[in-house]
């Protein structure tokens, strides 16, 4: 077999390939031997149908091509291999000669990952934020937890803002009922705008059994964005009560005797997760940081796929959300431009960082031990919820094991920049990021041992949960119903 490559551009080639008509063989037995058992002819059991009937019943030509579909991906994946190109995607495969006997020959064009070297990394700065728990933060949590043990009471009095309203919903459309823009019993926080615009301005004021029309815009349904005249009937008012910030508090929602502990704790784990945003974020710019020092083409085709993957991805978001990207967009107060270019921005950077990665890995040699797959797998699974065999075996009947071996080699990669990187917090403190990780790493064992020896949630778990609705505990890397960048 001969292959000639041949660069249409620096991210895209052609392959020539020219195969001896004998190194068919194999392919037109394994052909004959199929449509032998397909075909019908008087006398011959199926399968058993020589090859010259075949040629004169059904055609040779028939047989040729049946041979050629089922040698070509064998032969491109052979001619890739020679030509030492790192493809990407599925090629476009053109039959440009099929001599009966004597030749074939295809073509194949494909986009490639450019050929460049990572440059040295060593004595790269970055600076983020510091891992520091203000008081404010702290306060903030204990007002979630406050929150969740917060009890409501029957106020015999006229709603107003804060209050919590027992409503019936019913809107109507040129005098008809819309049916599923209308419901019983729904419990609303007066003042909270989560509901359709309108609704507070109509509920303060209404007392218990009394009702009051206006006209809103349906924010779903099947007639959502239309107008239509709401009625909201209040069957009951009711006041939301914060427990007292004291001992018993502390000793209602964990495992705390005094209120002092339990603002110690919850200071311990804010600090836990700002350590945790630190090393997320020293990780994102390092690369950023790596990424500045190369210029390289990217194959349009590939960035493509990337924005069409991140737009289906917030897409199915915005639906288990029951938003509409008009929705996202207004809230993020964005035009559809300005969207599409951040998606189209963030595209670029993504394949830019995996092409970078992919030959910093082959540069320096890293490698995949079994261990390390397996370690991955169980984080994913327990990230998913599902038992880590489970999710192994999905992975292996969808041939996703090398999308796994790929994904551990870039965060291999990655580490080895990190390592090399001198970070700095705001204040120009140096921070020892091996340090902070082994740390952290001591805590999370710890906490296992403690998960462990507990058989069922307790009130510090409840304190936990808490912790990560503060803004402090925000992820450094943007998750996807925000993936403006993705």
């Amino acid at each position: 077999m001969k292959t000639d490559v041949e660069e249409l551009t620096p991210t895209r080639v052609k392959l020539t390939v020219e195969v001896p008509f004998d190194e068919l063989k194999p392919n037109l037995d394994k052909a004959y031997k199929e449509i032998s058992q397909q075909v019908r002819i008087k006398g011959f059991r199926p399968g058993k149908v020589p090859a010259p009937l075949i040629d004169k019943y059904v055609g040779r030509g028939a047989v040729l091509q049946e041979a050629v579909n089922d040698a070509l991906p064998e032969l491109y994946g052979r001619a890739v291999e020679e030509s030492e190109i790192f493809v990407l995607g599925q090629p476009d495969v053109e039959v440009t000669e099929l001599e009966d006997g004597t030749q074939f020959a295809f073509t194949a064009e494909v986009d490639i990952r450019p050929k460049f070297e990572v440059p040295d990394y060593d004595g790269l700065e970055v600076v983020v934020e510091a891992a520091e728990v203000t008081d404010e933060q702290v306060e903030e949590t204990i007002g979630n937890l406050r929150e969740r043990f917060a009890s409501l009471t029957t106020a015999e009095r006229a709603v107003e803002e804060g209050d919590f309203a027992t409503v019936d919903l019913a809107a109507e459309i040129d005098g008809e009922e819309v049916e599923d823009a209308s419901t019983t019993g729904y419990s609303y926080e007066v003042g909270s705008k989560s509901a359709i615009e309108g609704l507070d301005e109509a509920l303060i004021g209404l007392s218990a059994g009394e009702d009051k029309t206006f006209t809103g815009t349906l924010p779903g349904g099947e007639h959502a964005g239309e107008e239509a005249e709401i009625t909201v009937t209040v069957q009951s008012v009711k006041v939301k009560n914060l427990p007292e910030l004291d001992d018993e508090f502390a000793q209602l929602a964990s495992e705390f005797d005094t209120i002092g502990e339990l603002r110690d704790d919850v200071r311990t784990r804010l600090g836990r997760q700002v350590r945790l945003q630190q090393l997320s974020e020293a990780r994102d710019k390092a690369l950023e940081a790596l990424l500045e020092k190369v210029d390289i083409p990217l194959p349009e085709k590939v960035v493509e796929e990337e924005i069409s993957r991140r737009n289906q991805q917030l897409e199915q978001q915005l639906q288990m959300a029951g938003m509409t990207k008009e929705d996202y967009l207004s809230d993020e107060e964005k035009s559809e431009e300005e969207f599409d270019t951040e998606v189209a921005d963030a595209a670029r950077l993504a394949v830019k960082g995996g092409f970078v990665l992919d030959q910093l890995a082959v540069q320096e040699e890293l490698s995949v031990e079994n261990e390390e797959l397996s370690e991955y797998v169980v984080t994913q699974a327990m990230q998913m919820g599902v038992q880590p065999q489970q999710l192994a075996e999905y992975l292996t009947q969808n041939n996703q094991l090398p999308a796994v071996v790929s994904e551990v080699l870039r965060s291999k990669a990655l580490n080895l920049v990190v390592e090399h990187v001198t970070v700095k917090d705001e204040s120009g403190n140096e921070i020892d990021l091996a340090a902070v990780q082994r740390e952290l790493n001591g805590e999370t064992a710890q906490a296992e041992e403690e998960t462990e020896a507990e058989a069922e949630e307790t009130p510090a778990e409840t304190a936990e949960a808490a912790a990560e609705e503060t803004p402090a505990a925000e992820p450094a890397e943007e998750k996807d119903a925000k993936d403006k960048d993705a």
